[in-house]
């Protein structure tokens, strides 16, 4: 499939790199580099980047603690990550602009919304692990990876691709979500040119 115009989700925990933590600066320009490629192959890019690097978010259910403050403050850790890779694509020389979220959404919804309110071609969920699997692979050495898989199996399995708000709605307006490894560089130029490195989730 040619892609046009995507909405890429990156992790946060990805972000941080071989640090463990924040954001590590090696990880960063690969990113950009990676965006300033696909941006020369024509394609628009929409960026979502989840800030769990930095803040993982509180469970409104924990005594004594505000949801909107705990979400106010996962929304500064993304916006941080943001303003990073900003900085870093615009060193570049690739043009940017940085927005930002609201409370009550996961950076997975707010990638779906984004990405249907763009008429996106496709989500393009960029983490370390390279597609979806039977269970996580880095945890059950037994688990197989799907090439592609229907949003309905995914349901059906109970498999965690992004969390089930998003997901729904990527289903229900026709939203394809391809899932790849974005931390082994080049991968994201090898996706957008039809290679099979990730897994297509589709309608």
């Amino acid at each position: 499939m040619k892609y046009s115009r995507i909405l890429l989700k990156l992790s946060g925990e990805s972000l941080a790199g071989e640090k463990g933590y924040g954001i590590d600066e090696v990880r960063l320009n690969d990113y950009a580099r990676q965006i300033k490629e696909a941006a020369q192959m024509g394609v628009q890019i929409a960026i979502v980047i989840g800030g769990g690097n930095i803040f993982r978010g509180l469970s409104g259910s924990q005594k004594g603690f505000d949801r909107v403050k705990g979400d106010q403050m996962g929304m500064l850790a993304t916006v941080i990550n943001s303003l990073a890779l900003s900085s870093a694509l615009t060193a570049i020389g690739q043009k940017n602009r940085v927005y930002t979220g609201n409370p009550f959404f996961t950076t997975d919804t707010a990638s779906a919304l984004r990405g249907i309110e763009i008429e996106a071609d496709a989500m393009f969920k960029g983490t370390r692990v390279d597609g979806v699997y039977t269970a996580d692979p880095e945890k059950d050495p037994s688990a197989t990876k799907f090439d592609t898989i229907s949003f309905d199996e995914v349901y059906d399995r109970g498999l965690r691709v992004m969390d089930l708000t998003a997901t729904t709605m990527c289903k229900q307006n026709n939203l394809p979500i391809v899932v790849f490894d974005m931390d082994t560089y080049g991968n994201l130029k090898k996706v957008l040119s039809g290679d099979n490195i990730g897994t297509l989730v589709h309608v």
